[in-house]
């Protein structure tokens, strides 16, 4: 055989050898969840498994109602409502109400004992029992329904139409849409700010904010997030007058004074941000996105921050919730042939 078609059979078989050898890698990454990076400032509790359905399972909207944690998955369709068990997390109860669409976020509608759950191909909010997790209706609304938020000073339940560049108000009482409100841009994420009762909605599409007041159900404010590109998850911090704003477009984290309406300051964190979360008790903000990293940072007044840590979770680990009571850390993390779960963190100092 020729010299150099030995060597050149020689060194395709080295390289599809490596190929093979990344490809297994790859893909024991992605099914297999592991354990977490080792963290300082936060110990891991362990994983609540939930029902898989298919090879892909991703979650999206976390929502705590006391011990009760709720969890919509995108992929398909369903609700699971856990029950936390504090002491081990894997022995938590694991209840889960199937649906048609992918499920996104929840409103919860405590004076009634009723919830909202948005479904963004199917156009419709679901209204269902937050205890038995029980269907009653559903009620039409604009295009690709996404973030959702109940109101308490305007009695109303507010819908974020991401494609339609609308914001849907229903009435809970009669469980009717009651009107809708033209948006600038895509809406993507909805926070409340529990001193003025203004909404704060980001526009993803031009990296901007616009404040609502459902009174009178209308926009009286818009303001740039720069150097925020593509804003997703928000969370407001009412007592020093802070909105923290994760971009995902830049992997970085804004902080927004409510006040000044300007951006005071801004964070690199973990890649492919997606959702944040604030714990008041700590002056802590966490992040999650889909790059596979929590990002752990402190807040030392209201314009000075710092990154504790970015502790290694799993690709496609993006969504998360925390508790102000007990101080834990939920992490939601998508699935590919293994079961999703929540992966549960407490702080250790």
């Amino acid at each position: 055989m020729n010299v150099f078609i030995k060597r050149g059979l020689q060194i395709t078989a080295v390289l599809a050898t490596a190929i093979l050898v990344c490809l297994s890698v790859g893909g024991m990454y992605l099914t297999y969840p592991g354990t977490p990076g080792k963290s300082s400032f936060m110990t891991f509790e362990g994983y609540v498994v939930l029902p898989k359905h298919g090879l892909l399972n991703v979650l999206d909207y976390l929502t705590l109602d006391g011990k009760a944690l709720f969890v919509t998955s995108e992929s398909t369709g369903s609700l699971f409502k856990i029950d936390l068990n504090a002491d081990r997390p894997s022995s938590s109860h694991v209840t889960e109400m199937p649906g048609a669409g992918a499920a996104h976020g929840i409103a919860l509608f405590r004076e009634a004992n009723i919830a909202f759950l948005t479904r963004s191909e199917e156009n419709m909010v679901q209204v269902f029992d937050p205890r038995t997790l029980q269907q009653f209706q559903a009620i039409a609304v604009a295009d690709d329904a996404d973030a959702i938020v109940y109101a308490p000073s305007a009695k109303l339940v507010y819908v974020a139409n991401g494609d339609a560049k609308l914001a849907t108000l229903i009435d809970p009482e009669t469980r009717s849409t009651v009107g809708t409100i033209p948006l600038p841009g895509k809406p993507e994420f909805v926070a409340q700010d529990p001193k003025t009762d203004l909404l704060y909605q980001n526009l993803e599409d031009i990296d901007s904010l616009a404040a609502i007041d459902l009174g009178k159900r209308t926009i009286v404010g818009r303001w740039p997030l720069a150097p925020c590109e593509g804003p997703t998850g928000m969370v407001i911090d009412p007592s020093l007058r802070r909105l923290f704003a994760v971009c995902s477009g830049n992997a970085m984290l804004v902080v927004f004074d409510l006040d000044l309406h300007r951006v005071v300051t801004s964070l690199k964190i973990g890649g492919g941000p997606d959702s944040v979360a604030f714990d008041p008790i700590l002056h802590r903000i966490y992040s999650a996105g889909g790059a596979g990293k929590l990002t752990v940072i402190q807040q030392d007044s209201s314009d000075a921050y710092r990154v504790l840590d970015e502790i290694r979770t799993h690709y496609g680990a993006h969504t998360l919730a925390v508790d102000p009571v007990s101080h834990k850390v939920y992490v939601g993390y998508a699935s590919l042939i293994a079961h999703p779960r929540i992966a549960v963190f407490s702080p250790t100092k």
